[in-house]
Order: C-alpha cells, then structure tokens, then sequence
C-alpha cells in the first residue's frame, strides 16, 4: 500500500511539474491604446505578443487594442495608466516629454547611426535607467518597440552635406528640437499639420518634408518629391507602457509573462519595419526619385555641426542624461 501511495504520488509530482501553472494566472482583459493603425508592424507586435501570453497563461491574459486613438491620444492615455485607470499604451517617447522631460534625448538629431545602436542602447544599460525614471511616474515600460528613423525627402537638391540644407523650406514636427535642428543646418523649418503636406509639396509652398520610409510610400510623398536622402537624422522609439497602479496588483507570474512576451512582440515588431522600409525604398526608386546616403564622414560632420542642439537643450533633459547617452554611444563605436 505504502508503494503503491509512494507511485502514486511520484506521478502526480511529475505530472504538475510538466504543466505550466496556469493557477498563478487570473481572467484579465489588458486594453492598449495605440494612435496608429492596425495594419501598423506594431499590429503584428501585438499579435506575437498575445500569441506568447496565451501559451504561457493559458489564455487568461488577452490583449485588447485600441487603434487610431479610439481611447485618446498617446498623452491622454498615458495619464490614464497612471491615474490606474488604464492598462496600457503603444506611444512614442515625444508626447511625454511634458511628463519625463528626460524622455527627449530621444529627439536629438543624428543620433544614432543605425538601428543596432539603438537597439543596443534602448535594450542595454541605459534603457533601464529610463524605465527607472518612467517607474516613478508610475509608469511601467515592458520594452522598447520600434517607430524607426526619419528621412529627409526634397524637390530641389540632392543632399550630401549638411550645406545642401541651406535654404531648403522643411516641414517638420511641432518640437522644439526638431525646429532648431534644422533651422541649426541653415533649412527654413516649418511647422505644419501632417494632412496639409502633400498639397504643400505639390504646390510648392514647401520644398521638404521627413519622415520615415513607410511613411512616405504610403503617404505618396514620392508623387511631388524628387530626392530622398538616408539622413537618420531621428530615431523615435515607442514605448510599450504598462500602469504601474494595475501592474501591482498583480500576481508575479502575470508580471513576468508580461515583460517576457513585450518582448518577443518588440522582435517581431521591429523586424517587420525594417522589412517594410526596405519594400518602400524599392517603391520610391520604381518612382524614379534619386536615392543617397550620408556619406560617414558627412555623418560625423553633421553630428558635431548639431552639437549646439544638444548643448541648447542640456538643461531642459538632464545633462547626467545626454552625456550618459553620448558616453555609451562612444563605447560602442569603439568596438
């Protein structure tokens, strides 16, 4: 009898520890609100990450997004998520300088060179630190996902150098950094709502514009534009944050699977942007428009001539923030 009970028991052990243990999971519904669309890569990020939610909480975690702001914009619902009235948001880090002013070292111009030194400083040492200051605005950041890097697109002049800016009448952002950016390369900057740029290209009212590759496939910039130019000059991270208020309450098992499965929803996210950058730049050359790169000398030219930028906005960021950001970019390139 004894024996038989010792079996018995042997086999349920190793039976539980086989099976996941969906106990630790409770039934929630995680709304994340998004300003974009659903047909944006961070669709396909959301999809990935709920598909590694269901296999590690058995279905108990779901993911409800809403796109296109249906809940508000990115601000508006960041400041749900703190009042804990929110679970969670797919933004970009420039609606919350306002919040973390911190968070602007993100709009300093040129950057980073490439999306590995992005990769490698968001996901790395100093990423964290931000998340530190994100938690004690009662914010938690499950991971950095991708919104990509800016191009300059134009109808007068190829650009090679940071000269071929002089004069240039640029469309950009309201924000402060990326007026003085430009304005800082001799361009006229001009602020200007996203939908009134193609009829302000067409019509020349305008000679520039930037944005990201995709953008300007699918927005036909390309149709009035005759000059592309792989200027890198701002890479803009999303940020998938979580309400530290509801984080909190829950189990410890939810949390990690939730930081886990941000993830592997960040990989895929970002590797479906670069892929659809790499079919719209096919698509934009098929359009006859002139392709170039930054040369890396320019690139460090127009790295050091944006300097004053950062030195102007110092202050306002954090000076421990923009030397520690500049520091670790140092140390990679030195490898």
């Amino acid at each position: 009898m004894k024996k038989l009970l010792f079996a018995t028991t042997a086999i349920a052990m190793a039976i539980s520890g086989s099976v996941p243990a969906f106990a630790e999971f409770n039934s929630r519904t995680i709304r994340v609100s998004n300003g974009i669309n659903s047909d944006h890569p961070v669709g396909n990020g959301i999809k990935a990450m709920q598909q590694c939610l269901d296999e590690k909480s058995g279905g108990k975690l779901k993911l409800t997004a809403f796109w296109g702001g249906a809940l508000g914009g990115d601000l508006q619902a960041t400041q749900a998520l703190r009042s804990g009235v929110q679970e969670a948001v797919v933004t970009s880090s420039s609606p919350l300088v306002g919040i973390i002013p911190a968070l602007g070292v993100f709009d300093l111009p040129f950057l980073f060179a490439s999306p590995d030194e992005a990769y490698k400083v968001l996901d790395g040492k100093f990423g964290d630190n931000m998340n530190e200051k994100l938690d004690a605005a009662g914010l938690i950041n499950l991971a950095y996902w991708e919104n990509g890097f800016r191009n300059l697109s134009n109808s007068q002049r190829p650009v090679t150098k940071w000269e071929d800016f002089s004069g240039l009448k640029v469309r950009v952002m309201q924000n402060n950094i990326f007026l003085d950016t430009f304005q800082n390369l001799g361009a006229n900057a001009t602020p200007m709502a996203f939908g009134e740029v193609y009829s302000a290209l067409e019509t020349k009212a305008i000679d520039a514009q930037e944005n990201p590759y995709v953008t300007i496939d699918t927005s036909k910039f390309f149709e009035v534009q005759k000059y592309i130019t792989e200027t890198n000059h701002a890479y803009t991270p999303f940020l998938f944050l979580f309400s530290k208020p509801i984080f909190n309450t829950y189990t410890p098992e939810e949390q990690a699977a939730l930081r886990e499965c941000a993830i592997v929803g960040r990989d895929v996210e970002r590797q479906v942007i670069a892929e659809l950058n790499k079919k719209s730049l096919e698509k934009i050359k098929e359009a006859g428009l002139e392709v170039n790169q930054l040369s890396a000398e320019e690139q460090v030219r127009i790295r050091e001539k944006s300097m004053v930028v950062y030195e102007k906005h110092k202050e306002q960021i954090g000076a421990d923030i923009v030397d520690g950001i500049l520091a670790e970019l140092k140390t990679i390139r030195a490898k």
